[in-house]
């Protein structure tokens, strides 16, 4: 997920260093990133959420004698490692929320660049 942020932030920090920052250049692009970064966390919740599925099929009563299928089953769910990647790494909440704080930092810095200056928050 970095690999895919980090490029766009630094886009996105020459092309309002370059130009006269304003809160109606910068709301577009603001939007944008809480839409993806929405979308990262609901992709990441699904992926917790195939996590529970092996104790899940695991609690599971089935008839008797079945105990070797249902092991061989909830190995090969852990063993498939279902849920979201990006760049063959598995997309975890924590991962969205650390990318959260990331940007989280970076506005508050866009944010205070644009108060010091004092022209940027006119409409």
């Amino acid at each position: 997920v970095l690999a895919l942020i980090v490029p766009m932030l630094v886009i996105d920090i020459a092309v309002v260093s370059s130009r006269s920052a304003s809160v109606p250049t910068l709301l577009p692009g603001f939007l944008v990133t809480c839409g993806i970064l929405y979308v990262l966390f609901l992709a990441a919740m699904i992926t917790e959420k195939c996590a529970c599925v092996p104790p899940l099929v695991n609690a599971i009563s089935f008839r008797v004698g079945t105990d070797r299928a249902r092991q061989r089953t909830v190995e090969y769910i852990k063993n498939s490692a279902a849920g979201f990647y990006v760049f063959n790494m598995r997309l975890t909440t924590s991962m969205v929320l650390k990318l959260m704080y990331i940007w989280c930092i970076v506005a508050a810095g866009q944010l205070t660049r644009l108060v010091s200056t004092g022209d940027g928050l006119l409409w």
